[in-house]
């Protein structure tokens, strides 16, 4: 495992994220306008969680428990980009720094 920490610490910082970017979504005025954010901040924090179960197990679906964690942190990436608020454009980055981190462990996973 200690050979995965700074990926499962970039998982895990995203999960972070996306769980305070949707909590903090519902306290907008808006909130009907941040639907698809907050959905899709949970299926992305999920997803990361996921993959640090499946990569900390060395389970040998670990791989395809990062490709769609990459997904979706490109998914949310996207999505929390449009809004200008803090905790969204902080999500987005966390999002844009775990998809890498992804692709960093995918291109060396068998």
């Amino acid at each position: 495992m200690s050979e995965h920490k700074e990926f499962i610490q970039k998982l895990a910082d995203c999960a972070s994220a996306c769980q305070y970017c949707a909590d903090q979504c519902l306290n907008e005025d808006d909130i009907a306008k941040m639907v698809d954010c907050i959905r899709t901040d949970h299926d992305c924090a999920d997803s990361c969680l996921q993959a640090i179960n499946f990569v900390s197990r060395q389970s040998k679906h670990a791989k395809e428990a990062v490709e769609l964690c990459r997904t979706l942190c490109k998914a949310c990436g996207d999505e929390c980009a449009k809004h200008e608020m803090d905790h969204c454009q902080a999500c987005a980055k966390a999002c844009r720094a775990c998809e890498e981190a992804c692709e960093s462990y995918l291109s060396v996973a068998a």
